[in-house]
C-alpha cells in the first residue's frame, strides 16, 4: 500500500493554460487522461513536467522552452501589454493538502509574476510583481512571530517555493510550518520521469554508458544488460510482461555484448532462436520499453531524485504521453494491469494519456479523467 507520509500530487490545475480554463484534474496513484486528439492531454502533461522542473530549481525558460504556446489563444493583453498563463497543483503528505498556484507572464518578457503557497487555510507564501523594471517580485511568507509575515525580494525567474529553504530561518513555529509545506511541495513535484519510447531509435546496438534509461528509451538494450544482472525478481516480471505482450514464445529478455563493445537486446525464444529487438514491431518495442520503466526506479531511470530526503519517503512519477500509441488492445490492457500492480505498492505513480479509455479502465485503482476537444 502507498506510504501515507510520502508527498504526492493529488490535483493539477490549469486555470488559464493553452486551451484549458478553470480545469482541475484529480491525480491518483494511476491516472489516465483520456480523450480525442486536440483535447489537451499532452498540454496537461507538459504543465505537470514544467511544474516539476520549477520545483527542482530550474529557471522559468527551462521549464517552458516555448512559453507562447501556452498562452490562451483568446487571452487579451492588459494595459501594460502583458499576457501569460496560470497553473497550479495540490500536494498531500504529512502537512495535509498544500496548494501551489503560479502566474506566469510571457509577454512582453517571460517571468513569474505571482505565486501563492497555502495550507490549512493559511497563506504561507505569496509573491507579486511590484516594479516591472526590476527582475524580482516582492515576497511575503508566514512568520507567526512578533511580525506576522516576513517580506523580501525573490528572483522572478525561479519558483519561490523552491527557494524558501535558503531564505527562511525556521526559528518560529510559523516559519517551520512554511518550510515543512514548501518541502512537501518540492518533494512531491520532483523525481519525475517523462517517457515517450521511440522505436526507431531502439533497434540498433548501443554503446555501454551510464546504464540509466533515457526518456526516449534509445538505450534500452544497455539498460536491459544492467537490470538483468542487478535484480532477478524484477527481470522475471519483465520476461513475464514480454511473454504477454510480444508475439511468439519468450523464454528470456537478454542483452548481448558485441565484438565492437556495443550492446543489443534480444528475445530468447527458448528453442535456440534469438530475435533481435530491431526485428520487433513498433508496438512491441513501445510495450517492452514502458514495461521496463514501470519495473525499475530512480536508480535506473534518468531522473534527479531529492538527494536530501530518504528514498523511502519519495515517490517516482512517470509521465507517459500516448501510453497506448501503437499498442493493440491486449498490449494496452496488459500494460495498464502492470501499472496498476506497481502503483499499488506506492513507490511509483503514473500519469499517462490514452486515446481509448476502454483499454485501460479495468486496471486496479485507476483514475480516468475524460477530456473534451
Amino acid at each position: 500500500m502507498p506510504h501515507p507520509c510520502r508527498p504526492r500530487l493529488t490535483e493539477l490545475r490549469l486555470s488559464a493554460f493553452a486551451r484549458h480554463r478553470r480545469a482541475a484534474f484529480p491525480l491518483g496513484p494511476l491516472t489516465f487522461l483520456a480523450g480525442p486528439s486536440g483535447s489537451g492531454k499532452t498540454t496537461a502533461l507538459r504543465a505537470y513536467e514544467a511544474l516539476a522542473r520549477l520545483g527542482g530549481g530550474a529557471w522559468i525558460g527551462e521549464a517552458f522552452p516555448e512559453p507562447s504556446a501556452y498562452v490562451p489563444e483568446r487571452a487579451r493583453p492588459d494595459a501594460q501589454r502583458r499576457r501569460g498563463f496560470r497553473i497550479g497543483c495540490t500536494a498531500d503528505g504529512p502537512e495535509g493538502p498544500v496548494r501551489l498556484d503560479v502566474a506566469v507572464q510571457v509577454e512582453p518578457e517571460l517571468r513569474i509574476v505571482g505565486e501563492r503557497l497555502s495550507g490549512g487555510g493559511v497563506v504561507l507564501l505569496e509573491t507579486a510583481l511590484r516594479d516591472p523594471s526590476r527582475p524580482c517580485v516582492q515576497a511575503a511568507w508566514h512568520t507567526a512571530g512578533q511580525a506576522p509575515v516576513t517580506r523580501a525580494p525573490l528572483p522572478d525567474d525561479r519558483l519561490g517555493t523552491a527557494l524558501l529553504p535558503l531564505r527562511v530561518a525556521g526559528r518560529t513555529d510559523g516559519q517551520r510550518r512554511v518550510l515543512a509545506a514548501a518541502e512537501q511541495m518540492v518533494v512531491a513535484l520532483r523525481s519525475v520521469f517523462a517517457v515517450d519510447p521511440r522505436p526507431e531509435r531502439m533497434r540498433a546496438a548501443v554503446p555501454v554508458g551510464s546504464g540509466r534509461l533515457l526518456g526516449g528509451c534509445d538505450n534500452l538494450a544497455e539498460v536491459l544488460w544492467r537490470t538483468r544482472a542487478e535484480c532477478g525478481q524484477r527481470h522475471a516480471l519483465l520476461v513475464a510482461a514480454a511473454r504477454a505482450g510480444c508475439a511468439g514464445d519468450v523464454a528470456d529478455v537478454i542483452a548481448e555484448v558485441l565484438g565492437d563493445g556495443t550492446v543489443r537486446g534480444v528475445l530468447d525464444r527458448g528453442d535456440g532462436v534469438r530475435t533481435e529487438l530491431g526485428r520487433l514491431g513498433y508496438g512491441e518495442l513501445r510495450y517492452l520499453a514502458l514495461s521496463l520503466v514501470l519495473l525499475t526506479g530512480p536508480g535506473v531511470l534518468e531522473v534527479d531524485p531529492v538527494g536530501e530526503v530518504p528514498a523511502a519517503m519519495q515517490t517516482l512519477t512517470v509521465l507517459a504521453d500516448g501510453l497506448d500509441r501503437g499498442l493493440d488492445p491486449a498490449q494496452s490492457r496488459e500494460l495498464a494491469g502492470l501499472a496498476g500492480r506497481m502503483c499499488e505498492r506506492g513507490h511509483i505513480r503514473l500519469l499517462g494519456s490514452v486515446s481509448d479509455a476502454s483499454r485501460v479502465a479495468g486496471a486496479g485503482g485507476v483514475t480516468v479523467v475524460h477530456l473534451e476537444p
